[in-house]
């Protein structure tokens, strides 16, 4: 009886050809061209972009195609469309990473921005009820209340509203809040050990306050950041709003599942059962 042998050989010509790299599609190509010039500066900030049709004809590319490529850098947040005008190229968004407790001027001189604050107040004035439950103060004790506007690289990019208790904020107030970082002078002037903040995100429109302060146009988005900030022993000691114009700033942030995992896990470990009754249940 002959045997029946099986080969695991490609014939030679589908072994050669298994070897080509596949050619990626043509948005593609254009997508990834277009990408270099806007960051190697070749397309600046507010360079207005080769129309479709321009474009269409450099790359031998149909309107669609051109289109697809263009609305998938608008998606990166690369360029923008102004109706009746074109399509430009988006001004770099600075950003701040959240995974550390840092001021802004902080965060942003440290990457070569240039940071100068306008304050607008700096005075005391009696805790609302909801910034006195957020720093545990009773409704009326007195405050320090902050208003400035930063500016980055001289334009206008965040307001920023702060309330600090009477007994810490009292230095704040003659101290340089237009070129200073308020967790600077906290932790240098005032002997303030900062420990960890909490954050919630979220967005708005501009109303006429903003719109002044950040110049830009009514209604225009805006990302706004709620901060409560704790010395080391837990204590509330610095409440404040952040008001981002939306399309000159990012926060970033980093999250690691598998140590999230690990997190529930030891949660899950040291947590006692709960039992629920039947009536609860239903409840």
């Amino acid at each position: 009886m002959t045997a029946l042998v099986l080969s695991t050989a490609l014939p030679a010509h589908l072994a050669s050809s298994a070897t080509i790299p596949i050619p990626q599609p043509l948005y593609t190509q254009i997508k990834d061209a277009l990408r270099s010039r806007i960051l190697d500066g070749s397309y600046p900030p507010h360079y207005r972009m080769p129309s479709e049709a321009e474009l269409g004809e450099e790359f031998s590319a149909s309107r669609i195609t051109v289109r697809q490529a263009l609305g998938d850098l608008q998606k990166e947040g690369l360029i923008f469309r102004i109706h009746g005008k074109g399509t430009f190229v988006s001004k770099p968004r600075a950003f701040q990473n959240v995974t550390s407790l840092q001021g802004f001027a902080e965060a942003m001189s440290s990457m070569g921005y240039e940071i100068l604050n306008q304050v607008r107040s700096c005075r005391c004035v009696p805790a609302s009820r909801h910034v006195a439950s957020r720093l545990r103060l009773n409704e009326g004790d007195r405050v320090v209340e902050i208003r400035r506007v930063r500016l980055l690289n001289r334009e206008p990019v965040s307001l920023e509203l702060t309330w600090v208790p009477e007994d810490i904020g009292m230095r704040l107030l003659t101290a340089d809040l237009a070129t200073r970082d308020i967790f600077v002078i906290l932790e240098n002037d005032c002997g303030v050990r900062l420990g960890h903040a909490d954050l919630s995100v979220d967005a708005i429109l501009a109303d006429e306050d903003l719109t002044r302060a950040l110049r830009i146009q009514d209604n225009a988005p805006v990302l706004r950041i709620e901060r409560l900030t704790h010395d080391a022993q837990g204590t509330p000691i610095d409440y404040e709003f952040l008001y981002f114009r939306g399309d000159a700033f990012q926060y970033r942030l980093r999250v690691d599942r598998h140590r999230a995992s690990t997190d529930t896990r030891a949660t899950e470990a040291t947590d006692p059962p709960v039992s629920v009754s039947r009536s609860a249940s239903r409840a």
